[in-house]
C-alpha cells in the first residue's frame, strides 16, 4: 500500500514536467504548454523509502505520454541523466525527482507487474489514525507468465524497436528486458508478456510495457 500525504508541492509534479518533457526524444505535443494529468498508477518500494509513480499526461493537445517517476529524499548517485528536478513537499521536505527508468528501484517492480500481474499499489490517506483509500484512476492488467522476476543488476537505455509507434525505453533486470512505451496506444500484448492499462475515456486498453 502507498501512503499519500495531503501536502502542497512546489513546484507541482505537472509544473516540473513542463520544461523537462520537450527535451525527451519521445516527446510529442506543444513545448511550453500546460501539462495535464490523464491518469496515474503507483508501485510499492519494498523498502518504503522511494515513491514510485507513473503519470499519464498530455502536453497541450498532444498524445498521452507515459512518465514513470521516482521521488527520493536524497540525490541518487550516477543518475544525473535521469534527473527531472527538485520539489518542496510540505510534509516530507525536499524531494529529488527522477525518470524512474534510471532508478534501480523501478525495474524489478515493473517486471513483477509485467511478468506476474502484480498490479498497482493501493493508495490511501491516514486521517485521525484511520485509513482512507483513494480510488484508483485506472486499471492495470499484467501477464501471468510463470516466469519469476530475476535477481541481478538493472539498467536503462533508449530503444526504437517495438510493436507500437513512438518512443520506447528499455530497462533490464538480470536477463529480462522490459520496454516502457512512452506514447502508449492500443496494441497486442507480446507472447513474452505485457502490461496494459485503461481509464475513463480510454476503454480499449493501451500497451504500457512489455517483455522483449
Amino acid at each position: 500500500m502507498a501512503l499519500l500525504h495531503r501536502a502542497e508541492l512546489r513546484p507541482s509534479k505537472l509544473e516540473l514536467l513542463v520544461p523537462w518533457l520537450p527535451g525527451r526524444p519521445w516527446f510529442a505535443g506543444e513545448a511550453g504548454t500546460e501539462v495535464t494529468r490523464v491518469a496515474a498508477y503507483r508501485f510499492d518500494d519494498p523498502a518504503g523509502e522511494v515513491g514510485v509513480e507513473t503519470l499519464l499526461v498530455r502536453a497541450g493537445d498532444g498524445p498521452v505520454l507515459q512518465v514513470p517517476l521516482t521521488y527520493r529524499g536524497a540525490p541518487l548517485d550516477g543518475a544525473d541523466d535521469f534527473f527531472v528536478g527538485l520539489v518542496e513537499h510540505s510534509v516530507l521536505g525536499r524531494r529529488w525527482v527522477y525518470d524512474a527508468c534510471g532508478d534501480p528501484v523501478y525495474p524489478p517492480l515493473l517486471a513483477a507487474a509485467v511478468l506476474a500481474d502484480a498490479g498497482q499499489a493501493e493508495e490511501y490517506f491516514e486521517i485521525d489514525g484511520k485509513r482512507e483509500v483513494r480510488p484508483a484512476s485506472m486499471t492495470l492488467t499484467g501477464s501471468r507468465t510463470g516466469r519469476p522476476v530475476p535477481p541481478g543488476p538493472v539498467s536503462a537505455a533508449p530503444a526504437p524497436a517495438g510493436p507500437v509507434d513512438g518512443g520506447v525505453t528499455v530497462v533490464r533486470v538480470g536477463d529480462v528486458e522490459l520496454a516502457v512505451v512512452r506514447r502508449p496506444v492500443p496494441a497486442d500484448v507480446p507472447a513474452a508478456g505485457g502490461l496494459t492499462g485503461a481509464w475513463p475515456g480510454q476503454d480499449e486498453p493501451v500497451l504500457l510495457a512489455y517483455a522483449r
